[in-house]
């Protein structure tokens, strides 16, 4: 790979006022790579270069017909110092399925992989310290050709940066959720198994229609019978029935309509390796009001990278509002969000083998 320092790049001090801020998206590693592609020679050696802006032509494909995708990964800093990559290759493989359902190039596993680990070791001074807290690593993907004709882009361009990144929610507080029943995410052959940026476009008007009932999230249902459970804004959700050991940790289905969330996949080896039973299901609203309302179903949180796991405390729909438990995150939800903390930062054995060391 071409490495360019930046001759700019923040002393220390100042880099590491800015990593103990805190907060999610706000500040910007030094560096980032950027890999082109065309149809004609394939994929170009990538190069790291300084962080900045990029420059496109108007006519660029991206802007006229949404062909982009992007992942979203994290490093940790582990106990003796060094830094891990939480199951990169999981990212490289959804980013390469996402990738081939928008008619973009699908990157190699091994470049992806280099191109993330080239820039953590460059900007390894930009991973926090504290538990909880990591580097968010955001590759992506745009069509780059110059023309407005609809067809697949003849020309990609790869992109890579990182932020460090706190809580995005306070786990310690439980959010309230809006089940959407006007909007609906994706649909039986649409885009909502890929990571692009549509889906997520899509979203934000159910999500201010969320926050003017006074909630957090949003969550959709599907969109053929409407009552299924999807998932929550941008991440997975995951229902607890039961107490103590009996307890079953369950999730929605994947039906092809919601993102096999690297978390959510995760979350079932977890929660099987402290003990609990899982499920796969399919879970209507119904079962969901009527679970809280009887006491079967217990706990309630969501999953994804930015937030790992956010307790659900409050759920409201065009058809009531019920509160799980006391409405507060539960045992076995933070038992859950603990486990994988300690796996990512190697304060517990890593039995899956899920954690690449980059130094």
């Amino acid at each position: 790979m071409k490495i360019t320092i930046n001759p700019n790049a923040k002393d220390a001090a100042v880099r590491d006022a800015l990593v103990a801020e805190g907060g999610f998206g706000k500040y910007y590693t030094d560096h980032m790579v950027i890999c082109e592609w065309t149809e004609k020679d394939g994929w170009a050696e990538p190069e790291l270069i300084p962080y900045g802006p990029i420059s496109l032509d108007p006519a660029t494909a991206v802007f006229h017909y949404g062909q982009e995708i992007f992942e979203g990964m994290k490093a940790y800093r582990q106990p003796d110092g060094g830094i891990a990559l939480f199951r990169p290759e999981a990212n490289a493989r959804r980013f390469a399925k996402s990738a081939a359902r928008l008619a973009l190039p699908e990157m190699p596993e091994a470049l992806f992989l280099e191109t993330v680990e080239t820039l953590v070791k460059q900007d390894a001074g930009w991973v926090p310290n504290k538990v909880g807290e990591s580097l968010y690593i955001r590759p992506f993907m745009i069509a780059t050709e110059v023309g407005l004709g609809v067809r697949p882009t003849n020309k990609a361009t790869y992109l890579l940066i990182a932020t460090p990144a706190g809580a995005y929610f306070d786990p310690s507080k439980a959010v309230s959720v809006w089940i959407s029943t006007e909007y609906v995410r994706a649909a039986q052959g649409g885009t909502g198994e890929a990571k692009c940026g549509g889906n997520y476009a899509a979203s934000l008007v159910a999500q201010k229609a969320a926050a003017k009932e006074g909630c957090d999230q949003v969550v959709w249902i599907d969109a053929k019978e409407r009552k299924w459970i999807e998932e929550m804004g941008g991440m997975n959700l995951y229902f607890v029935k039961g107490k103590g050991a009996d307890a079953t940790v369950i999730t929605p289905k994947l039906t092809g309509t919601l993102l096999p969330g690297i978390t959510r996949d995760s979350i079932l080896f977890a929660a099987k390796d402290l003990g609990y039973k899982t499920d796969e299901v399919m879970l209507s609203i119904d079962d969901w009001r009527d679970g809280v309302s009887s006491g079967e179903i217990t706990e309630i949180f969501a999953c994804g990278t930015a937030a790992v796991v956010s307790p659900v405390g409050q759920a409201k729909s065009a058809m009531g509002t019920w509160i799980t438990g006391d409405g507060q995150p539960g045992k076995i939800t933070m038992e859950i969000r603990n486990q994988l903390l300690a796996i990512q930062h190697g304060t517990t054995a890593d039995k899956h083998d899920w954690m690449k060391r980059v130094i």
